[in-house]
């Protein structure tokens, strides 16, 4: 079997091709013992800003690979590679219709899965294409008006086509692979499946999503835009199809829910059809933003190297006082701030980067933890209180297009000073203690000097925030049993991130596959 090796280091100016020879001197071996050497991980170790080390996992076969394993028993980086897990779906024993609503990662990835499983697919997304949905974004970022159609959080893809293509994920799940295969096979870049961080960019997701739409209409899945789901049918406690745009009846067998944690009309058709729907915790904050070549000299020592990229950062902090958690989320290096508004009268705000990661900005949400008692038990409790702080920033930037900012040290000790930010399409002053719930400013403001003990430097004039970021994950969760089922309404699959079940590209593309399968268990199982 193949073998795998940990932790092997390399300094900066240290080229991969002497990774046989490091592999051979930890394992006492010649290094023509070393044979079919693979990269499959790689990550930078900057703990030491004098010395910052490039660290490598790596497979490769030897002739002797038993005596090899006895001899190096004691060493806890060497070990075998299990192997291959390798994904088959469901086979769908009679010919099902199934319709998927929402083309984000679960919703594309629920097809394919479904498709390949043999049945008929019919996938729906009420926003546009990608390219169209580009011009409609970008005619906001110049001045024009919202489209709450076409926007960054709907429309092919999901809101993830305009952050970062983040591929990270906490989950330990044998699809984890899958996924980033596929992604491959669909034209991303080959290194995001050893990268410790990989990511896609903004710029070139948008062309894996064309070719992950090609594939699926070749395998004759049928795929509308600009449609809304905006009803269920059902009867004698089963689903049978839906109601699309408000008067479109269209039969199905089961149906996947992956629309996203945007979608509050979704949300409410769905409370007034009866479905179990739970409120759940999430969080609220502000994005931050530094110079790149800041961030870069906080975090390595250096303003850049050819060998580092971009650098990033996580921070976390647990305010006692209050009893919530701040933490850093969805960091974009060398990125930009974006208005992320998807209804008209209000103001969210994410952050983009593109593959390179080479603008001048890094930004990164800073957010503030809260939950039932901040908001009512209304399942849509958390939706109502999303809007009304949206609403608040919308005001307070003059109820334009723009986001409300504030410098760092003006939000933290009241100083005066410009706002300087990469905002699109603006941002304009503003005391963003307005547009935030109080107890929400407050665990921010003790929340930054903790930051800045970790970080040196992360308090400073160059730092800048921008408001509001609300749609850190959905406000709810619609409940689904251990079938994939929704516990209302069998043939009903809520899934990925708007259903509350994950969180990012690849938890929500992971659940798609999973409910697929549960879709096709369910088709097998009912006649």
């Amino acid at each position: 079997m193949t073998l795998r090796l940990r932790d092997i280091k390399l300094r900066l100016d240290e080229n991969e091709s002497l990774l046989p020879e490091r592999v051979a001197q930890q394992l006492g071996l010649g290094v023509a013992d070393i044979l079919h050497l693979k990269l499959v991980r790689k990550g930078i170790d900057a703990r030491r800003k004098s010395a910052i080390l490039k660290v490598y996992t790596v497979e490769f076969d030897v002739a002797a690979e038993q005596e090899l394993i006895e001899r190096q028993a004691a060493n806890r980086c060497l070990s075998l590679v299990p192997p291959p897990q390798t994904f088959t779906p469901v086979v769908c024993k009679k010919r099902s219709r199934v319709i998927v609503v929402g083309m984000g990662p679960a919703g594309l990835f629920a097809a394919l899965t479904l498709k390949a499983g043999g049945a008929d697919v019919l996938l729906v997304e009420r926003g546009e294409p990608v390219a169209k949905r580009l011009q409609d974004v970008q005619a906001f970022w110049q001045g024009g008006p919202l489209n709450p159609q076409s926007n960054i959080q709907f429309g092919e893809g999901g809101a993830g086509t305009f952050s970062d293509g983040k591929l990270t994920t906490r989950i330990n799940h044998p699809l984890v692979h899958h996924v980033l295969r596929r992604l491959v096979d669909f034209g991303a870049p080959a290194e995001i499946c050893w990268q410790a961080k990989p990511h896609i960019g903004s710029d070139r997701l948008r062309r894996v999503l064309v070719k992950i739409r090609k594939q699926l209409q070749d395998d004759g899945v049928e795929i509308r835009f600009s449609t809304c789901l905006t009803g269920l049918e059902h009867r004698q406690g089963k689903l049978y199809g839906a109601i699309l745009d408000g008067s479109q009846p269209e039969p199905c067998d089961s149906l996947v829910l992956a629309v996203g944690h945007s979608a509050r009309d979704t949300y409410r058709m769905l409370q007034a059809q009866g479905i179990s729907l739970q409120s759940k915790a999430f969080a609220i904050g502000l994005r931050v933003e530094h110079p790149l070549d800041q961030i870069n000299r906080i975090q390595y020592g250096i303003e850049n190297h050819p060998q580092l990229g971009a650098a990033d950062y996580a921070l976390s902090w647990q305010d006692k006082e209050a009893g919530r958690g701040i933490y850093s989320f969805c960091m974009c290096p060398g990125g930009v701030i974006v208005n992320a508004s998807s209804e008209i009268g209000g103001t969210v705000v994410n952050g983009m980067s593109n593959f390179n990661r080479d603008a001048a900005w890094s930004n990164s949400a800073l957010v503030v933890s809260v939950g039932r008692d901040d908001f009512s038990a209304d399942p849509l409790g958390g939706v109502t209180f999303q809007r009304q702080w949206e609403e608040r920033a919308f005001q307070a930037a003059g109820s334009t297009g723009a986001a409300p900012g504030q410098p760092l040290l003006g939000f933290l000790y009241g100083t005066s000073g410009d706002l300087k930010t990469s905002c699109q399409p603006a941002a304009v002053l503003a005391d963003l203690a307005t547009v935030l719930p109080p107890q929400v400013t407050a665990s921010l403001r003790r929340a930054l000097p903790q930051f800045d003990r970790r970080m040196r430097g992360f308090i400073g004039p160059e730092a800048m925030l921008v408001g509001v970021e609300t749609r850190t994950s959905a406000p709810l969760r619609i409940l689904r049993g251990d079938d994939g089922c929704s516990i209302s309404l069998p043939g009903l699959f809520p899934s990925g991130e708007g259903a509350g079940y994950a969180g990012g590209i690849m938890s929500a593309a992971i659940d798609g596959i999973k409910s697929a399968n549960q879709a096709l268990h369910y088709l097998n199982r009912n006649p």
